[in-house]
């Protein structure tokens, strides 16, 4: 995996090439993933090569004290970066630097102890009810095609029935068809996890079948774009733009907002917290507990609206 920039010198090119290359083969890190930590890596060396004159090299990586570090975060804030993108970068940068000290024998003292900068985590955005079934039952009206509307409402269907990912959902193949009760998710990070499918979203996926004009191969992507050709996310996103339209709904209601809306639904009728964990696919339970908040948010303005003293 070639990192390149004039910022990094051989031994800081490689080194960061080989970190990508590890987080690739051995976390199952996505491309995106991959991308986003070498710009994020090689936008603190450029900053590095600018605040000490030179391209710095392994020995001077192994260097780097609070002094680089400060300077580097107040630069970066300096340019506008935000706190949430500044964390992000930091955590790049940490991850790169114990993989560099466990190699080279060095401890990245200085750099692991910086705190990120505090930011306020956004909360889930869902759907309420009634506008996701809504969502569901209008996007098939977007398309003159008939293939293509039944298409996008199979793929709107199991991202609110299924909780998935739009990744997840156009990563399926025709090896996967028709769907089973239970279907296998490889998510982020290579995590496999079986999620529940619906009867209406296997009806969905199966009404798509009996009108796609493709042949639906083994290997090849179960849903098609109108050349034969993987979907494209963002015609998914599009169509929910033209039903946001429609229905009047916030802009926040976009394909991610129904995985959301899949979480905070089944929270609120009583569903366990663990088990939506792992219909998600999350890692951590304090990511699916933001669902927690968004449901308590909900019931502070059922309060507040209702309440004779509130």
């Amino acid at each position: 995996m070639a990192v390149v920039s004039l910022a990094l010198s051989d031994g800081a090119r490689a080194a960061l090439s080989d970190w990508l290359a590890q987080e690739k083969a051995l976390n199952g890190a996505a491309e995106n993933t991959l991308a986003a930590y070498g710009r994020d890596v090689t936008g603190f060396l450029a900053f590095l090569a600018e605040y000490q004159g030179a391209a710095p090299g392994t020995g001077a990586l192994a260097r780097v004290g609070l002094r680089e570090m400060r300077a580097w975060m107040a630069h970066e804030r300096g340019r506008g970066v935000a706190a949430r993108s500044l964390a992000r970068s930091l955590s790049a940068v940490k991850g790169f630097y114990r993989w560099l000290g466990r190699r080279d024998g060095f401890e990245p003292t200085a750099v692991l102890s910086v705190r990120a900068p505090k930011f306020s985590r956004k909360l889930p955005r869902p759907l309420a009810e009634d506008a996701a079934r809504a969502v569901i039952g209008t996007v098939e009206l977007q398309s003159d095609t008939p293939w293509v509307a039944a298409r996008d409402a199979a793929v709107v269907t199991l991202l609110y029935g299924c909780g998935l990912r739009i990744s997840e959902a156009l990563g399926l193949t025709g090896r996967d068809a028709p769907l089973p009760e239970a279907l296998r998710i490889h998510g982020k990070g290579g995590k496999e996890r079986m999620v529940p499918v619906i009867p209406a979203a296997r009806a969905a996926v199966d009404r798509y079948l009996a009108l796609c004009p493709f042949e639906p191969g083994p290997d090849a992507p179960l849903f098609r774009g109108v050349r034969g050709g993987a979907l494209n996310p963002r015609l998914v996103a599009k169509a929910m733009e033209r039903v946001r339209l429609q229905l009047g709904l916030p802009a926040t209601a976009t394909p991610h907002a129904l995985r959301h809306s899949f979480a905070t639904h089944l929270l609120g009728a009583g569903g366990d917290l663990r088990a939506i964990q792992e219909l998600l696919g999350h890692a951590s339970l304090s990511t699916t507990q933001a669902y927690t908040a968004v449901d308590t948010a909900r019931l502070m303005e059922v309060y507040a609206a209702a309440h004779p003293k509130a």
